[in-house]
């Protein structure tokens, strides 16, 4: 057993059955190795951590400790902290699972929010997903310690107080526990515990825009559909191993005839978007932006970002599925060449990665964010939304609320509801802060008896409320 008694000044540090001055260097050597520190701040701190031989093996979690250490975690120790944490910050975290794999392993998922247990109105949901394949589990960790890190920094670090006030994260580290049960630390390439236990790719089974999908669902991409299906995810982001790259749909293409293996760009209506969104990850990134290829034999990408059908096409991707049914804006997060690197790599990985993972979140309040109304100010929900020149759409949750990240510029949103009259509003977005933009839909009775246009156009006028550019049609 590893002994970890913190040095607190004033008290003297007693250890028995082993001389102190030997006890006390081997103390101070693994708490420098194998702890981490969250800090107070947003800085980075680069140094490599190297591994030691003949040291006994680390802990992977005990749920009286205070900190995670940079090992590869099995799924019971990943329960284990993720419960300790869940009853240790209560006001901050609430667990929940969308389902079971295979195998009968929960799909844990860890709400980090100020308002862990209910949503916040007018604020947004979002999510990563780590372990969509089970032999890239860089991810699953690095998502392990970001909910760390924002537990133990809520009180110290006023950005991430700021993102916890206003977001609801939900992060689901692991969406393939079976396959990494039966993946191999130090293995860079190859499939083994790539697929879920039945042998189906994960990220080739959801439904396609472009292509038929004909695979059988999974209930790992079960539990994942109907669970964006009851929450409005506005942002998220998918982490995979064996590239150094951040990934923007479509993954397909309209003419995906994979006989030719043919690599070109499948551009959403909301590339400038995407585009911006990946460059915030490459360039808050301590390496991806440089764009370097993993291997000589292996792709390099500018700014360290690609469409991902020119990358190479796929059927099946989560993050097309996210975008065009639900218009949930995802990008696939390669963060490490080896897919399932040694754990004394871990903590170099983390101090690439935190920040960026910190910083994408914060995307979600980019835009334009709002309320859709009846006249008797009651919210519509389902309300169906489509940015003009934007075909894939999105809709209103149960309160009428809607999000949707924009560049700045000037726009044109189209709203339609059942049993009212749709409506077009122009509104503009700026840079420091998102656009709110309430409104109100009339019923369709009401303007057919009086000969009204069904489709009526709005001026708008600018105010501010709360320090953030308020658009109301007149």
């Amino acid at each position: 057993m590893i002994l970890r008694t913190p040095l607190v000044a004033g008290h003297q540090l007693q250890l028995l059955l082993l001389p102190s001055v030997l006890l006390l260097m081997l103390h101070l050597l693994l708490c420098d190795a194998k702890t981490v520190n969250p800090g107070d701040s947003m800085q980075m701190q680069h140094h490599q951590m190297t591994a030691e031989p003949g040291l006994p093996e680390p802990r992977a979690y005990m749920p009286d400790a205070q900190h995670l250490d940079f090992v590869y975690h099995d799924h019971e120790e990943l329960t284990r902290f993720l419960r300790a944490t869940s009853a240790r910050y209560p006001n901050l975290t609430a667990l929940y699972s969308i389902g079971k794999s295979i195998q009968g392993r929960d799909l844990w998922v860890m709400v980090v929010s100020s308002s862990p247990y209910e949503h916040m109105v007018g604020k947004p949901d979002v999510k990563y997903v780590g372990n969509i394949h089970g032999n890239e589990p860089v991810g699953r960790e690095m998502l392990l310690h970001l909910i760390q890190y924002f537990v133990t920094s809520y009180n110290t670090d006023q950005y991430v107080k700021w993102l916890l006030d206003n977001t609801r994260i939900h992060i689901l580290p692991t969406m393939n526990p079976d396959g990494y049960a039966v993946s191999k630390e130090g293995t860079c390439d190859g499939g083994q515990g790539r697929y879920n236990a039945r042998g189906f790719d994960l990220n080739r089974n959801f439904p396609d825009y472009f292509k038929q999908n004909n695979k059988r669902g999974q209930p790992e991409t079960d539990s994942v559909k109907d669970w964006i299906s009851k929450i409005q995810f506005v942002l998220s982001g998918s982490l995979h191993g064996g590239a150094l790259v951040a990934s923007y749909p479509y993954d397909n293409t309209p003419n995906s005839m994979f006989q030719t293996y043919s690599a070109a760009p499948s551009l959403t209506p909301d590339d400038d978007v995407f585009k911006h969104l990946s460059l915030v990850y490459a360039r808050n990134h301590a390496k991806m932006s440089r764009g370097v290829a993993c291997k000589s034999a292996t792709p390099a990408f500018e700014n360290g970002i690609t469409n991902g059908a020119a990358w190479y096409p796929l059927t099946g991707g989560m993050q097309d599925y996210n975008y065009v049914w639900y218009g949930c804006m995802e990008i696939t997060l390669e963060i490490s060449c080896c897919k399932f690197p040694p754990a004394y790599e871990l903590k170099k990985y983390w101090e690439d990665n935190q920040l960026s993972l910190i910083k994408f979140l914060a995307e979600a309040h980019r835009g334009v964010q709002g309320f859709v109304f009846d006249p008797a100010g009651m919210p519509i929900e389902r309300a169906s939304i489509k940015i003009k020149g934007r075909d894939v759409g999105f809709q209103t949750t149960k309160y009428g609320e809607f999000w949707r990240i924009l560049l700045p510029g000037y726009y044109k949103v189209e709203v339609f509801a059942e049993g009212f009259a749709p409506r077009e509003v122009e509104f503009v977005i700026v840079e420091q802060h998102p656009t709110l933009l309430n409104v109100t839909l009339q019923p369709s009775k009401y303007l057919v008896a009086t000969g009204t246009s069904t489709t009526t156009k709005s001026s708008t006028v600018n105010r501010r409320v709360n320090g953030k550019l308020q658009l109301s049609p007149e």
